[in-house]
């Protein structure tokens, strides 16, 4: 007798909800949370936290029967090297499901199914590049604000300029002063040459 044997069948057959919850399962282990449907999210439960149990006991074996539900190596991987280990101190109840109110269209409940507690490895990376775009907002806001300042360090521009030139004029006469000995040289070499003509 199948008596408590109840499972929803989500109206379709079972072939089509066999592949439906093993798109479901690679996709929220690719992702680390999805949105879907209540009666979904609650079968997809069944189905990963079994998973997840497979994942801890890390044989070979349940590496296959693993596969055998996902059919994607690189998933099975995925699940055993990455989430099953984050849940190693948990017993059960690895996911959660957050309602999410209804579906405009067809009013249909939906959810949110997300691990417990889990860090997805395209987190960090996610987090990081937000706060590479908000670094030159608040460059910008700091140069709106500077830019009375910078009024003033231009009328102060005209007088660096002339110190420059004043610190720069005695290094030319320093060098024409080098110059001028070596012309008044070949002068007198030629005047000695040459005979004054009288």
């Amino acid at each position: 007798m199948r008596h408590q044997k109840r499972v929803a069948k989500l109206g379709r057959t079972a072939s089509h909800k066999k592949a439906l919850l093993m798109n479901l399962s690679a996709a929220l282990i690719q992702h680390g949370k999805i949105k879907t449907t209540d009666a979904k999210a609650k079968e997809l439960r069944r189905v990963i936290e079994r998973l997840i149990t497979y994942g801890k006991k890390g044989t070979v074996h349940h590496r296959r029967l693993a596969f055998k539900v996902l059919h994607d190596r690189t998933l099975v991987k995925t699940l055993f090297d990455h989430i099953a280990p984050q849940f190693a101190d948990r017993n059960g109840g690895y996911t959660r499901i957050v309602k999410l109110g209804f579906r405009d269209n067809d009013r249909a409940a939906v959810s949110l199914i997300e691990f417990v507690d889990y860090k997805h490895p395209g987190e960090t990376k996610k987090a990081s590049k937000p706060a590479k775009k908000e670094l030159p907002q608040k460059v910008e806001a700091k140069d709106i604000k500077k830019k009375p300042a910078e009024k003033e360090s231009d009328k102060s521009a005209p007088a660096e300029i002339a110190a420059e030139q004043t610190e720069s004029a005695p290094i030319k006469d320093e060098i024409q002063e080098e110059v001028k000995p070596d012309v008044e040289n070949t002068d007198t070499e030629n005047a000695s040459e040459e005979p004054p003509a009288e």
